[in-house]
């Protein structure tokens, strides 16, 4: 028979609930804290609940109503500079956090202040879609952020904010400062890949986060016994070595001290921690209605958690003790009604038998695409060069240890880069050497990580939306970036919009086209075309290592999320950098003419640019020649291009890639709109077939574009010209 050894955890899982000793020793002052925060919060609800009713709140309107309990009990006590962050469901822990940064301490019997009032209107005219909200409206019930107050963004995406999270918390480890970061997600973002990803990220690498699981027992409809095992969500924790605790969240005094114990460990560097707060929400998932309107819970249920109210419960033992009156409890409660009826009447007037939103507090429309990117201004004292111009010393380098140089030598230059990704701090620089000599040198700012793309992404955008580091990722492929797609497009790329161009997003996401190697579909991708619909983004691709340098410190001193595309065909080829001088920028948003001519203008980029050359010389053909550089919608140089095509009128688009991602289709709608009347014909394209290419050789090969491809491509452009070319004498 085999032997049998019993293991346990290498965390503690522990069960924590307050007794009546606690709440009678309990600092009347925390009380009075957590009572008044929690009757603000529920008064706040109720009136969003009411605006939503009369179909003042466009969009959805989650209330945190029964809730409250266990934002205050963790937020109450928490230093001005530690964050917090959280789910489509957090007006509770925006309001605590906010709360407690406006008015720390606040006491039941005292009148409330004007920042009190203040935030109160704030938040329910983001809450409604109205300028005078944090976020000027675009954030509205789920997308709250006030990031002077530690309140770092709420989040449409179950579980997408929790990654975030992390990046905050690694951001308070390398400053050293002491201050944490909690999490607030659901029973449901349990379950999701980036939040257990990230509890492992978070355990690995020791970062004061606490990931706070409010489990209120239903995901819209769906019971947690139905969505797992072991509804014992924090279970999770000691899975990945992080210490847990499972409390009651209708107990605020309990939640209160089960943070205590994890804030004491975090603070003291002993890593993450979990709390489970078992709570009920009131309402329906979104709305003025119970569960039981929607038959997925019965009244008998919804009324034994109603008689748990948190507020309640501190309320009586408050009484209980003599430091409050149910006659002072009483007036508590009608003065936060009384000031959310003020507040709301502030946005709303009288029409017909109804209320409507005063339209005077509606944004203006012309703000609807207002800071996407930044203005790049951060930019303006920078020193632009071109190869063409460049008079000093130069020196050939590969590709690859261009990439490397400029590395370096911005690491030694600028304290706030970082740089994480699989592998990088292995293997003398990584899978191409492209990191060669950073973890050497820079050990405590080159983080090697677990093969989880989504938890650091996420990771790297909150260190990069917290602002005190400037982190570069690597994607060793970029097909890798459909796992962290949300991370990639849904938080990093659309954060500085959606919180109402309140933040800088300054990250660089590195990564490389490998087509021709033989890795098959799932690592042959050419980002470009995705990341160019994807809004928010800034993306570069140079060809030659002298723009490379110049690109990459535009992108790493760019506030914008910029992703850098290198091409494997490039690494080994050999150009000129300038000898002793890696400080120049080449600007982001400006082409390169690679070579003159009247026929026809080829618009490419990356390898392809020396696949075009190669073409246009075999055929002798009279082109123009633009390497783009600079990708995105808000970086191309049309300039540049509208003068080369108003000269040749004609233009071919030339890339590697699978037709179905094509970067192409996009820039030839656009040429289309803008240049019509000076075109001969309609612009022609080159690109791979539908297929990613896959491994054997041939069909790979007949997958992408090359430079046979551009030379059909040319004479087919001329041909239409009325100028034919023979590719076969070619």
């Amino acid at each position: 028979m085999a032997d049998r050894t019993e293991l346990s955890p290498a965390a503690p899982w522990v069960q924590l609930a307050s007794t009546k000793a606690d709440w009678d020793a309990a600092d009347p002052a925390l009380l009075g804290d957590l009572l008044t925060q929690m009757s603000l919060i529920r008064a706040f609800e109720e009136t969003v609940l009411e605006f939503a009713g009369e179909g003042l709140v466009h969009g959805p309107a989650h209330s945190s109503i029964g809730q409250e309990g266990g934002a205050a009990g963790s937020i109450v006590g928490l230093r001005p500079g530690d964050q917090v962050n959280g789910s489509h469901r957090g007006h509770h822990q925006f309001l605590a956090k906010a709360l407690a940064y406006v008015a720390p301490g606040l006491d039941p019997k005292a009148d409330f202040s004007k920042p009190v009032e203040t935030l109160l209107y704030r938040s329910l005219a983001e809450i409604c879609g109205l300028e005078p909200g944090f976020g000027h409206g675009r954030g509205g019930s789920m997308h709250l952020r006030w990031g002077e107050a530690g309140a770092i963004g709420t989040n449409a995406i179950v579980g997408g904010g929790v990654p975030l999270a992390a990046g905050a918390a690694m951001a308070h480890k390398l400053a050293g400062t002491g201050d944490v970061a909690i999490s607030y997600f659901g029973d449901g973002a349990v379950n999701i890949g980036a939040v257990l990803e990230t509890m492992n990220l978070a355990a690995a690498w020791n970062l004061p986060l606490l990931f706070f699981i409010e489990n209120n027992g239903y995901a819209v409809a769906t019971t947690v016994e139905e969505a797992t095992r072991d509804p014992r969500l924090s279970g999770r924790g000691p899975a990945f070595g992080i210490p847990s605790w499972r409390v009651d969240g209708m107990d605020p005094l309990a939640v209160h001290l089960a943070t205590q114990e994890a804030l004491a460990l975090m603070r003291a560097g002993k890593g993450p921690a979990v709390i489970e707060a078992q709570v009920y929400r009131f309402f329906h998932q979104n709305g003025p209605l119970p569960g039981s309107a929607f038959g997925y819970r019965t009244k008998e249920e919804e009324a034994r958690w109603r008689a748990r109210d948190p507020i309640a419960r501190t309320a009586n033992a408050m009484i209980a003790r003599g430091l409050l009156t149910q006659g002072q409890f009483d007036d508590l409660v009608n003065r936060c009604k009384a000031i959310m009826a003020e507040v709301g009447g502030r946005l709303v007037e009288p029409q017909d038998n109804r209320r409507r939103i005063k339209p005077a507090l509606w944004p203006d429309t012309g703000f609807v695409d207002h800071g996407i990117r930044g203005n790049l201004s951060e930019l303006a004292q920078a020193r632009p060069a071109e190869a063409a111009a460049f008079a000093g010393p130069v020196v050939e380098r590969k590709f690859v240890d261009a990439i490397a140089d400029v590395l370096n030598r911005r690491f030694e230059t600028d304290p706030r880069l970082l740089i994480m990704g699989e592998d990088i701090h292995k293997l003398k620089g990584g899978t191409n050497c492209a990191t060669r000599g950073l973890a050497a040198a820079f050990p405590d700012r080159v983080f090697g990580t677990p093969i989880s793309e989504g938890a650091f992404a996420g990771l790297a955008g909150g260190i990069a939306m917290d602002g005190r580091y400037r982190p570069v990722v690597e994607f060793m492929y970029p097909d890798f970036m459909w796992v962290a797609a949300d991370q990639v497009f849904n938080q990093i790329g659309k954060a500085r919009h959606m919180f109402g161009a309140d933040v800088d997003v300054p990250l660089v996401l590195r990564t490389k086209i490998a087509m021709g190697t033989g890795y098959g579909s799932q690592h042959s991708l050419d980002p470009a075309g995705i990341f160019a619909t994807s809004p928010g983004w800034r993306i570069v691709a140079p060809s030659t290592p002298f723009d490379y340098v110049g690109l990459m410190n535009a992108a790493l001193a760019c506030n914008d999320p910029v992703l850098v595309i290198e091409h494997v065909d490039l690494y080994q080829t050999m150009g000129t950098i300038p000898e002793g001088d890696l400080d120049y920028i080449v600007p982001l948003g400006k082409a390169r003419v690679v070579r003159e001519g009247r026929d026809l203008t080829l618009l490419t980029y990356s390898a392809m640019v020396h696949r075009c050359v190669e073409a246009v010389e075999r055929l002798g053909i009279d082109a123009e020649i633009i390497d783009l550089r600079s990708l995105d919608r808000a970086s191309l140089d049309w300039e540049t291009i509208g003068a080369s095509l108003m000269k040749t009128n004609n233009v071919l688009i030339c890339e590697q890639g699978s037709s179905s991602t094509a970067y192409g289709i996009l820039l030839a709608d656009e040429i289309q709109r803008r240049y019509l009347d000076w075109l001969d014909q309609p612009v022609e394209r080159v690109s791979g077939k539908e297929a990613s290419p896959t491994i054997s050789k041939v069909l790979e090969r007949a997958a992408f574009a090359g430079t046979e491809e551009v030379m059909a491509g040319l004479a087919r452009s001329m041909a239409a010209k009325g100028t034919p070319v023979s590719v076969a004498a070619a």
